[in-house]
């Protein structure tokens, strides 16, 4: 694989990862590679997936790890991340996921960020955010009324998304501490993890990032 970067970016829901990943993977030239985008599309085209997918991100679950294993090796396999690396987002969630990642060809990460973000303020954010119901393009509620509830970019009608109740936010939370949290004992062990305070304004957090991975990333041949 020619120089560029393979990263893992943990955190809690609500922490900022999709709009850090999108500027890392610009400044890293690798592609970001969100399971929620993924997923997301495949509920929108109501593929078998999709409509699996929906009844358990609506309830507030995650999908197992048989089927996230699948589409994460499908799309680390074609050309863009298979040459320069990627940015995950979302994955993997489990240990189960990880071990199964650094199994892929050693696409194993060079470097793991948890995005460190508290609960309360995560919750207050996710409680916050809406998204289009044609384009998926995201907003918060301040923005959303300043917009009379219609997307800017395709007009089409801004909502509160399925799985942002207040019952499905602290699901998820609740999952994410007892499933993915063990992801970050299981990257320390194994000299991989950094943590970046995830709290502030987006360009200072980006900030940090940079920094702390550049200093974290180990060279590629």
């Amino acid at each position: 694989m020619i120089q560029g970067i393979q990263l893992i970016i943990l955190g809690r829901q609500g922490a900022g990862k999709g709009t850090q990943c999108g500027w890392l993977s610009n400044h890293y030239v690798v592609p970001h590679i969100s399971t929620g985008d993924i997923l997301r599309a495949a509920v929108k085209e109501g593929t078998t997936l999709g409509k699996l997918a929906k009844e358990i991100m609506d309830a507030g679950g995650l999908v197992g790890d048989d089927v996230m294993i699948g589409i994460i090796e499908e799309r680390l396999n074609r050309p863009d991340a298979a040459r320069r690396g990627y940015i995950l987002d979302g994955f993997p969630r489990t240990v189960a996921q990880a071990e199964a990642l650094g199994a892929m060809r050693e696409k194993g990460p060079d470097v793991v960020v948890d995005l460190d973000v508290p609960r309360e303020l995560v919750i207050e954010r996710i409680s916050a955010r809406r998204v289009c119901r044609d384009c998926g393009s995201n907003y918060t509620a301040m923005a959303a009324e300043a917009a009379r509830e219609i997307c800017e970019r395709c007009g089409g009608d801004i909502v509160l998304r399925d799985d942002d109740t207040p019952e499905a936010i602290n699901q998820r939370l609740d999952l994410y501490e007892s499933q993915t949290a063990p992801l970050l004992e299981y990257y320390d062990d194994r000299g991989l993890l950094a943590v970046v305070n995830g709290v502030g304004p987006p360009n200072r957090v980006f900030e940090r990032l940079v920094t702390t991975i550049d200093s974290a990333r180990r060279p590629h041949p």
